[in-house]
């Protein structure tokens, strides 16, 4: 009996392997494909919590470090310009390939959070440590959405960037959560360094072990489903990495790509000033203690985490995204101007923000997880083997909008950087010598200045007894001559009933007159100085931040217009279809290929 000819399965592609290689010469099953997502996005999760755990301390850093808040933000600045230098080289990702930028990014960065920032001696050396940390994470945090790319089919897309979305996410959580229940305990804000820096070498450990990636001639194809991996193996024998990656930033450089990823970098702004400055906003305008701050943001992390996976899972299953990142789009701007408004009110409580901190992060989740789902999708219509680079220009657009909008934070809130320099330092004053400052602000300027000319001087002590006692001078004065002689026999008997009604006064005013002498003259020179523009920068600080939150509603709101440049479809039926033309496409060339 003749055998009929079967189909063999395809050899295995050119693959480079041991640590320094990490590659797959096939498509892994969906046990190992598991894995390598998870790791990626354990990864990422951690990266993007390094980054974010000096927030959580901002006030503290600043303080201890002899900062000003200007100094602090120009770090931030300097970071995100050297993130976005460490993004566009990220784009090499598509040559040199992914997990091993993942892998010992992750130890640099560990090791410098665990030994490193928590010894530096001053702001430069902090300055100069931040900005390497940046430059990593600018390269990594390219690496790790191509890695999710790569092992996840388009129809599958939204839901595995939802769970990449994530990292930016549960990393805030990470970061707030952990100090939210630790600050107390531990106060030192180098804890917060060192745990992050403990977690990241935890992960680091796991990913040298673990994480693979896929070889250039498998991940320089489009895939739209699991079941194109037969023939994208087959394809691969006879794909060229290297010419298929020429031009490859000549394709990225186009308008659908620049403009939409400059379009979600200015949406982002409001996520990443809440990342920066979340805890300095609430700690200086409303006075929240640094937990309590670190607990109301955690409101966002939470709710913005669900959302990303909710509707990256209901994305795939109806096969769009444009109308998710459309009204995810109009919901989160509306709760942006909400959140403006309730700032300039200057008087809105823990839960109003929590409620509109809610609606902002319902919006935002369902936006981008879809967002970048469609953009990795627009990237591949262009050039599915250029993939890291465009991620690359997307990389380095959020992080020069980092740098612009946090420009704009020292110029638009003059009012923040004076209450951290001084707010601080006046609010204890003011609550360590309250009674002592009461007493005080009952002289007049003229006695002030005199008491401390003449503090001796029996008749300016006399003057502002009296005003401490609400006594006239005079009074003031038979008081004091009166107990004197007081057990002397000819005290009549309307001196007595003087002495009675206002001695305890004249005797309270006393002790209150030496109290207030005794304040450091250093400390009450320093209120003198400061109490009056922290008051005023208090005021205006509300409506300051106020007009920034407006900043970022205009960002968001120019954002929907982009979603117009998109790949994808707006009907779920249309798309239906495509998947189904897709289908029969790479049904007949299998069959033709004779490997079904």
């Amino acid at each position: 009996m003749t055998r009929s000819p079967t189909a063999t399965a395809p050899p295995s592609v050119p693959a480079a392997t041991g640590i320094w290689g990490r590659q797959l010469d096939r498509f892994p099953g969906t046990a190992a494909r598991t894995r390598y997502l998870a790791i990626t996005i354990a990864a990422t999760v951690v990266l993007y919590y390094q980054l974010y755990a000096q927030g959580t301390v901002a006030t503290k850093v600043i303080a201890d470090l002899g900062m000003s808040l200007t100094y602090f933000i120009v770090i931030q600045i300097v970071g995100g310009a050297i993130g976005a230098i460490g993004s566009l080289a990220a784009g090499l990702a598509d040559r040199w390939g992914r997990a091993n930028l993942v892998v010992y990014g992750l130890v640099i960065v560990s090791l410098l959070m665990l030994f490193a920032v928590p010894e530096v001696g001053g702001a430069t050396s902090y300055l100069m440590l931040f900005a390497l940390i940046s430059g990593v994470e600018g390269v990594v945090l390219v690496a790790t959405p191509a890695l999710i790319r790569d092992f996840s089919p388009q129809l599958g897309r939204a839901s595995a960037m939802g769970f990449w979305t994530l990292g930016p996410v549960l990393g805030s959580l990470l970061a707030t959560a952990i100090s939210s229940s630790t600050l107390d305990e531990h106060p030192r804000w180098q804890f917060q360094f060192q745990v992050a820096g403990i977690i990241g070498w935890i992960v680091f450990v796991a990913a040298f072990i673990w994480l693979r990636e896929l070889a250039p001639a498998l991940r320089d194809q489009l895939m739209v489903s699991l079941r194109d991996r037969a023939l994208l193996e087959a394809r691969a024998r006879d794909l060229d990495p290297e010419s298929v990656l020429r031009g490859h930033w000549h394709q990225m450089l186009h308008a659908r790509i620049v403009l939409p990823a400059m379009a979600i970098s200015s949406y982002l702004l409001f996520y990443y000033l809440a990342v920066g400055f979340f805890v300095l906003f609430y700690v200086t305008t409303y006075g929240y203690s640094e937990a309590r701050a670190n607990a109301l943001a955690n409101w966002y992390w939470i709710a913005n985490a669900l959302t990303l996976v909710i509707f990256g899972a209901l994305s795939d299953l109806i096969r769009v995204r444009k109308p998710f990142m459309l009204i995810g789009g109009v919901i989160s701007a509306i709760g942006v101007g909400w959140f403006a408004v309730a700032t300039a009110a200057g008087d809105t409580g823990y839960y109003r923000f929590a409620m509109i901190i809610l609606v902002i992060a319902f919006g935002s989740g369902m936006t981008f997880a879809t967002w970048m789902a469609a953009f990795t999708e627009t990237v591949e219509a262009r050039n599915p083997a250029a993939t890291a680079t465009g991620l690359a220009v997307w990389g380095a657009s959020v992080r020069i909008a980092v740098v612009l909008g946090f420009t704009g934070l020292i110029f638009l809130i003059p009012a923040a950087n004076v209450l951290v320099e001084s707010g601080h330092r006046v609010t204890e004053l003011a609550t360590r010598y309250q009674p002592e400052l009461a007493t005080l602000q009952r002289l007049s300027p003229a006695v002030k200045a005199e008491l401390s000319m003449k503090p001796e001087d029996p008749a300016v002590q006399a003057e502002a007894l009296g005003q401490i006692a609400n006594l006239p001078t005079g009074d003031v004065g038979r008081v004091i001559t009166l107990q004197r002689q007081q057990n002397s026999p000819g005290l009549t008997e309307s001196d007595q009933r003087f002495l009675q009604q206002n001695g305890g006064r004249v005797t309270d005013a006393v002790t209150a007159l030496r109290a207030a002498s005794a304040v450091p003259a250093d400390d009450l020179a320093y209120l003198t100085v400061h109490a009056s523009e922290v008051r005023t920068a208090a005021h205006d600080s509300p409506g300051q931040w106020g007009r920034l939150w407006w900043l970022c509603f205009a960002a968001q709101v120019l954002f929907l217009p982009s979603i117009w440049l998109l790949t994808g479809r707006w009907s779920p039926a249309a798309a239906r279809s495509d998947a189904e033309r897709h289908r029969a496409a790479v049904d007949a060339e299998l069959h033709s290929a004779g490997t079904r």
